[in-house]
Parts: C-alpha cells; structure tokens; sequence
C-alpha cells in the first residue's frame, strides 16, 4: 500500500487519518450494551466501510510523485471493546477483520486483557465502549478499572492518539457514562484525542454518521457511501401466551416467533434477539390524518418502494407534527429516524424450531388511552399490538459473554422475573448435552400467578436436570423473599459448588437484580474470588 511518510509531530499525516478512518468506518458497522435497528446498523455500516476503502484507494492513486512507499502500514492498531452483551464486541471483530484484509496489523483486545504498559506499545488506538446499569463498566472492563484506571500513578500516554465510540441508552440516567470515563482518564494521562467522544444511543444511525463523517472528513474528504439501516431477518408471531393471570406485576408473555427462513435457526444459548418493533395501526392512522396523508403513497424506505403507511409505521414520529405539514411523503420518512430496536434475551434453542422470548409488557399512566394505560413501543408491539402471524423484523446477535461453557462443570444459575429467559436456554441446553449438576436460583413475586414455565422447570427436576431448585416469592411471605436472600441462606453449598468448578450465571435487571446478586455472592464468598471468577470466565451476566 502506497502512503505518505508519518510525521509523528501533530499527528497530521494522510497515514495516521486514513489508519483511523477506517477504524473508525468499521466501528460503525455495528452501533451497544437493551437501540436504533443494530441489525440494519450491520449491514449499513459493511456498505459504508466499502466506500472507506475505496476512497483510500482513489486518495491513494491521487497522491501520485508525493507519496513513497514507507513501513508505517506496519504500525499496530489497537482496537480495544467493553461489552456486555456482546454489542461492542461484535462490532469490534468486525473492525479488526476489515483492518486485516486491507493489510494493516490490528491488534483487538477486550479491556480487561490489557495493562498500562501494553497500552503505552500503541500510538494508535480505538476504544469502543459500551455502559450498563447505572452507568458502570461492562464485566469485562471492571478488572481494567481496578487495576490501570485506578491506579495511583498518573503516568503519560502522550504518544497515544485516540478515538473513543461510546454506546449506551438514554432511557438510563448516566448515558454513555463509563464512554466518558475512559475519554476523561486517557485525556489526563495527556493521550491525544483525534476528536471528541462519539455518543450513539441504541445504535442511531446519526450518530454513526457522524462518526463517519468525523474520520472520513479528516482523512478522506468525504465519501460516496451513505449510511442506510436496513431490517432484519424476517420472522413470523406464531403464539404468545400470558405467563401470570392475577400477578399483582405487569403481565408477562411467552412470544414465539417462527422463521421465514429456517437458516435462521442460529444461535447458540446466551445470545439476544433485537426485535425492530412498529407503531400500532391506529396510531400511524391517526398521524396520517394529522398531516392529510394518504397511506397508499409509494415511498422508497431503506432502499425499498413501500406504502407510506408501512415506512411510518418503522419511524420515530414527532409529536410536533406542524414542522411537517405541506413536506412530500418522501421527505417526511427520510426526515423520521428508523424506531430504537429493543434486545431480548433467547429462551430456546434452534432445535425447538422457533424463537422464543418472554416479554413483560412496559406500562405507563396514559390519559388518552381508554384504559389509562400506554404500553412500552417493542413490549406492547410483541405482547399486543402485533397481529397473528405479523410479520416481525430480528437480529439475533452473539452474546459470547454468556454463552454455555463448553464442558460438564457445575452450573449456578440465577435470575428474577423476565430473567428466567436466558437461564431457560442454559437448562434446555443442559438437558440435550446430559449435564445434570445445575442448581437454579429463581425469584419472582407470587408462587401462585408468577411461576413461569412452572410444568418444565418440575419436569427438569424430576428428571435430575436440576440437581437443586430454589424458588423465592416476595409477596408470599417465605424465609426468603428475594434472590439475594435465597444466596445468602444457601452460602455453605454456595461456596461448595464454586469450590468444586462452578460457574455461575446471572440474568435479570442490571439496576436491581444483578447488583443486589452480587453483593450477596461477595459476601458469601468474598470480593476476590468474584473477580477471580470474573477473570475466569466463571461468572457472567446477562443483565439489562
């Protein structure tokens, strides 16, 4: 490959920009962490990485008698991710693979393998970072928190240029919150930022733009390619079924969705589905009318010719809709950003020929509804606005961070509620591999209308797949009412079975669950031997 000499001092070589546009042109790829259709992000973002490439390439022909052939495509660039389901990295990978095919040496690496002095062997880096909970790191960035952020020693990466990706979801308080923290601690360190942090939230397409658009302008001077989401693989609703009739919690659902395609049968216990949801009819009707639409007009939507109806019914809508009126209809979609797609985690397996999730339907007090009540946009989708057999768009992606261990070792599961989902996977699993020493922790509120799954999980038991079941209810009154507590009554044999190989795997909510969870786990068998756990691979969590 043909380059111009890299001058290290202000970092303003076509080299180093053109290293890092296409890092950058990889990493909007894909877009983390429960999002704006990441799915369709994918495959928008290989279309944009092609016009990356290709306008090196024209840069490269145009540089002509200034240009000499120099060893800097031998430059190692750093592509570092913080996942926790599995978003970053995913995303990550697929940088790193774009890097290697066009003859630069990538070095990808989650933040937990890495230590200040392998940081310090870089000049060019990419941290794509992803936020949970209430704004913490990812399981697989705490041991890098601990051990190299926190570190007392405020030791200089001056040498270090940088770009950082932050993925979060502005549903949580502390958006993009450990993004910025690790722009904050590589800027005091006095590392060189090629630009300010990129926020995208659920994956938005602007966002990724942006991103693009920052790097490319840099070192490209624009590009042909435009990024475009487009859906996911297509999914029939073929049942779902109301879990818990009674509960005093919001009703929960068993959602089945058959393949299209039977080649979609790929996964692999663990991993999510992102579920690109769609307004209800009455409501896309109902704004048509607003604006004096007819919902029969053609419209190119996502690279396709659809009615109208069905382009707005995929699109966040704007309350205000008087900026709108007189627009063409073509101009009205192509100003609507594609709806923020939602993750749910898998509860069958391909074997079972469909995908299965549970869904708690999201309520809200809503004065214009007739019953006072508004249901989350993919909840109320899936549970009930969606027909029979509608069509329902899907990405299944890869969560490698709770994917079953590959031998017969001891299983600790753990989950509340919903939660119960990618745990259910796991046993299902189990069973068909005829490993029986699973221990499962499960809590919910009423043992009378919150028992989900109840017949399989008595079958598992009877039939030694489940080697120990503990149910815990907080409205029923029992010994224990919460997961947590259920932990701590059981320490002894807790600490029996992490001694004797278990791992342990948490599903459920990350701001309520999962942190309660662990400060029971650490009190039962103490903060080291979670992390060593961590760092092993022996504790992982699926939470949102």
């Amino acid at each position: 490959m043909t380059l111009r000499v890299f001058r290290p001092d202000g970092f303003r070589s076509t080299l180093i920009w053109s290293a890092l546009s296409l890092i950058g042109a990889g990493m909007a790829y894909f877009g983390e962490t429960r999002l704006a259709m990441a799915g369709g992000v994918i495959v928008a973002y290989l279309a944009m990485c092609v016009g990356v490439l290709r306008a090196h390439r024209r840069r490269s022909r145009q540089v002509g008698a200034n240009t000499v052939r120099g060893n800097a495509d031998n430059t190692v660039v750093l592509v570092a991710y913080a996942s926790q389901t599995g978003f970053a990295e995913q995303l990550a990978v697929q940088t790193a693979q774009l890097f290697r095919r066009a003859g630069r040496v990538v070095q990808l690496e989650s933040l937990d393998t890495l230590g200040f002095d392998a940081l310090m062997r870089y000049n060019q880096a990419l941290f794509i970072v992803s936020t949970t909970g209430e704004g913490d790191a990812p399981d697989n960035a705490v041991s890098f928190v601990r051990k190299v952020m926190s570190a007392g020693a405020a030791q200089s990466l001056q040498t270090l240029h940088y770009a950082v990706l932050a993925l979060g979801d502005r549903n949580y308080r502390d958006f993009c919150a450990f993004g910025h923290m690790v722009d904050r601690w590589l800027r005091d360190r006095r590392a060189q930022s090629l630009f300010d942090l990129i926020e995208v939230n659920n994956g938005d397409p602007a966002a990724l733009r942006l991103w693009h658009e920052r790097l490319s302008s840099s070192a490209f001077e624009g590009g042909d390619e435009v990024l475009t989401p487009l859906s996911g693989t297509r999914w029939i609703l073929d049942q779902r079924n109301l879990l818990n009739p009674g509960s005093a919690g919001n009703p929960a659902f068993h959602v089945c969705l058959k393949p299209d395609d039977p080649a979609a049968l790929n996964w692999q216990p663990g991993d999510i589905a992102e579920i690109r949801p769609q307004h209800p009819e009455a409501v896309v009707a109902a704004w048509l009318r607003m604006l004096c639409l007819d919902g029969d007009t053609a419209v190119d939507c996502d690279r396709k010719i659809i009615k109208l109806s069905e382009a707005i019914s995929t699109r966040t809508l704007p309350v205000k809709v008087d900026v709108l009126r007189g627009q063409s209809p073509q101009v009205i979609v192509d100003s609507c950003e594609p709806l923020p797609s939602r993750k749910y985690s898998i509860s069958s397996l391909p074997a079972d020929g469909r995908l299965e999730l549970l869904v708690r339907q999201a309520r809200y007090p809503d004065a214009s509804s007739s019953e006072g009540i508004g249901l989350g946009l993919a909840s109320g989708w899936l549970t009930r606005h969606a027909p029979p057999d509608a069509s329902i768009s899907v990405r299944v992606r890869t969560n490698r961070g709770f994917h079953a261990p590959s031998d017969d070792r001891p299983l600790i599961l753990i989950g509340a509620g919903t939660g119960l989902a990618g745990l259910r996977a796991h046993l299902k699993h189990r069973a068909e591999c005829g490993h029986r020493r699973n221990w499962l922790i499960f809590g919910e509120r009423s043992a009378a209308h919150d028992t989900f799954h109840a017949d399989e999980i008595a079958h598992w038991r009877a039939a030694g797949v489940l080697e120990r079941l503990d149910q815990v209810w907080s409205r029923d009154g029992g010994e224990y009412r919460y997961v947590h507590d259920a932990i701590r009554g059981a320490a002894g044999h807790v600490q029996q079975w992490v001694e004797g190989g278990a791992s342990i795997y948490v599903c459920g909510s990350a701001q309520r669950m999962a942190q309660t969870v662990q400060a029971a786990l650490v009190d039962v068998i103490g903060e080291a031997r979670v992390d060593s756990l961590r760092e092993a691979g022996r504790y992982r969590r699926d939470v949102y």
